[in-house]
C-alpha cells in the first residue's frame, strides 16, 4: 500500500508542472491607437471588443521579444 501511494504521488508530482504551462497572448488596446505602448502582454484572452490579439506565445520572452518587432505596438 504505501509502494502505490509513493507511485501515485511522484506521478502527480512529476505532472503538475505540465499542467501549469501558461499560454501569453500579445493584446492591443484599439482606444489607444495613436499613443505610446498600446500592447500589453496577456495571460487571458480578452472577451471584449476593447482589445486585438496580435499573438499567442508559450512563454513571457518571446511575447515580450515579438512585441518590439510589431509596428503597431511601436
Amino acid at each position: 500500500m504505501k509502494k502505490l501511494l509513493f507511485v501515485a504521488s511522484l506521478i502527480v508530482s512529476v505532472s503538475t508542472p505540465a499542467l501549469a504551462v501558461e499560454t501569453f497572448y500579445i493584446m492591443f488596446d484599439n482606444t489607444m491607437k495613436g499613443q505610446p505602448r498600446p500592447c500589453s502582454i496577456m495571460t487571458s484572452k480578452s472577451a471584449g471588443g476593447k482589445y486585438k490579439m496580435m499573438g499567442e506565445y508559450g512563454s513571457r520572452a518571446q511575447a515580450e521579444s515579438a512585441m518590439r518587432s510589431m509596428k503597431e505596438c511601436g
